[in-house]
């Protein structure tokens, strides 16, 4: 019989645990190990960060939902893959063999590639719920004291769409305050434009994520990268299309959240043939690993290309259909290798999201991620805004329960009215 391993108890990790644990043999164990004890629901964590939400709404136990489908749960972490031995090192330095890992660590947040960013800086961040409760008390320390806001996403960042859903919940947590006048807003961005979202753009995203910010008063900075961060004061270096530096700004702010760029986590990083320069896991068609094909990566975690090059480096964002589409493909090919068949599956580079804007929200829908796209559109309204705060519900309750329904797809498709996906 076979042990299988998955590093990772968030979307991704969650996912492949209730769908693997339903599709492999009943001989076959699943192990699940993470460093946190809870599941968190991340798309939420811009809500937590202007205490709309608290931690205990959002978040899971991860051991009881594991323990009640027959999955083994760790929570150590991982020190150290050593997949020439099919083995992984817990973070108290035991040792756990495997015959197939799947690897859904999500990444590492490279604040100290920018002085000064970051949490342990004079910037923000939503990237984690404990960093979103944190940024929550620092929103209520700043409502007492408004001043200029500077918000946005740094050079390298892969994963937009939470900063623009900041910037709009910031904005309308402030005009339902009657605050929003004594508040200048600065969006900074490494995007070329407002609504490239690191995908080339989607349908007419870049129009009407302009008119949102024009009508919020929104300032921008694009092809921006952050040069330094001091207390009060972001040092941003404008380029132009050629990727020359154009202009310099000097940005003061009395509350500031800027997303980072990303990298492969130190139990992965570094290790010959399993990933590339930053750390991400390099996959195949199959979602294996080249050099070693019996380890599989899923989520944000994965190598992939950025969709075009852009005069300040982007990354292609891994949004939540695309994540659970790669673990039902990972799930199907650890299924066909137990069976002695070849893999078959394929992950269904889709993106789909819903971004909430406070009051109101955007969808997208770009099928492929990457141009030339067979569909691709973005809309805008309240509908938006209500779906996300559905959605949120919806997937917790799958998660409680265990679920292996498609959680993105089922919903998701239901919501923006598509009968199916190709």
């Amino acid at each position: 019989m076979a042990a299988i391993v998955i590093i990772g108890a968030g979307i991704g990790g969650m996912s492949c645990a209730y769908e693997m644990r339903e599709r492999v043999r009943p001989g076959d164990s699943v192990t699940v190990v993470s460093d946190s004890e809870s599941f968190q629901f991340t798309p939420s964590n811009p809500w937590v960060a202007v205490n709309w939400r608290s931690r205990g709404e959002v978040t899971i136990p991860v051991g009881p939902c594991l323990q009640k489908k027959g999955i083994r749960f760790i929570s150590t972490g991982v020190r150290r893959v050593h997949p020439q031995d099919n083995r992984i090192e817990l973070g108290d330095g035991s040792l756990l063999p495997y015959d197939y890992l799947v690897i859904a660590t999500g990444p590492e947040l490279a604040f100290d590639e920018i002085p000064g960013m970051g949490p342990g800086g004079h910037t923000h961040s939503v990237c984690t719920v404990a960093h979103a409760e944190a940024t929550g008390a620092a929103w209520e320390a700043f409502l007492g004291a408004p001043g200029p806001v500077v918000v946005g996403a740094a050079q390298g960042a892969s994963c937009f769409g939470p900063a623009y859903e900041f910037a709009f919940i910031m904005e309308t947590d402030l005009r339902r305050r009657r605050l929003r006048n004594k508040v200048p807003m600065t969006f900074v961005t490494a995007e070329p434009y407002v609504g490239h979202l690191g995908l080339g753009g989607v349908g007419d995203s870049r129009h009407l994520l302009e008119s949102a910010m024009r009508s919020r008063h929104i300032k921008w900075i694009c092809n921006a990268k952050v040069d330094r961060v001091e207390a009060g004061r972001m040092f941003v270096t404008e380029h132009d299309e050629d990727g020359r530096a154009k202009k310099q700004h000097e940005l003061p702010f009395a509350f500031s959240m800027m997303l980072p760029a990303f990298r492969g986590v130190q139990a992965v990083s570094g290790i010959a043939g399993l990933t590339n320069a930053r750390g991400f896991v390099l996959i195949d068609e199959f979602q294996r690993n080249p050099r070693h094909p019996n380890v599989y990566a899923v989520g944000v975690c994965v190598a992939i290309p950025p969709v075009e090059p852009t005069p300040v480096p982007t990354g292609a964002p891994k949004t939540g259909y695309m994540i659970e589409t790669m673990v039902t493909a990972s799930v199907g090919n650890i299924c066909d290798a137990l069976a002695g068949r070849p893999p078959a599956s394929k992950a269904t580079w889709n993106a789909l999201c819903l971004a909430d804007f406070g009051d109101t929200g955007a969808a997208f829908v770009a099928l492929p991620q990457i141009p030339p796209r067979n569909v691709s559109w973005f809309r805008q309204g309240k509908w938006v805004h209500l779906a996300k705060v559905g959605f949120e519900k919806y997937f917790l309750r799958k998660i409680r329960k265990g679920s292996t329904d498609p959680i993105y797809e089922k919903y998701l498709l239901g919501v923006l009215g598509i009968r199916k996906l190709q």
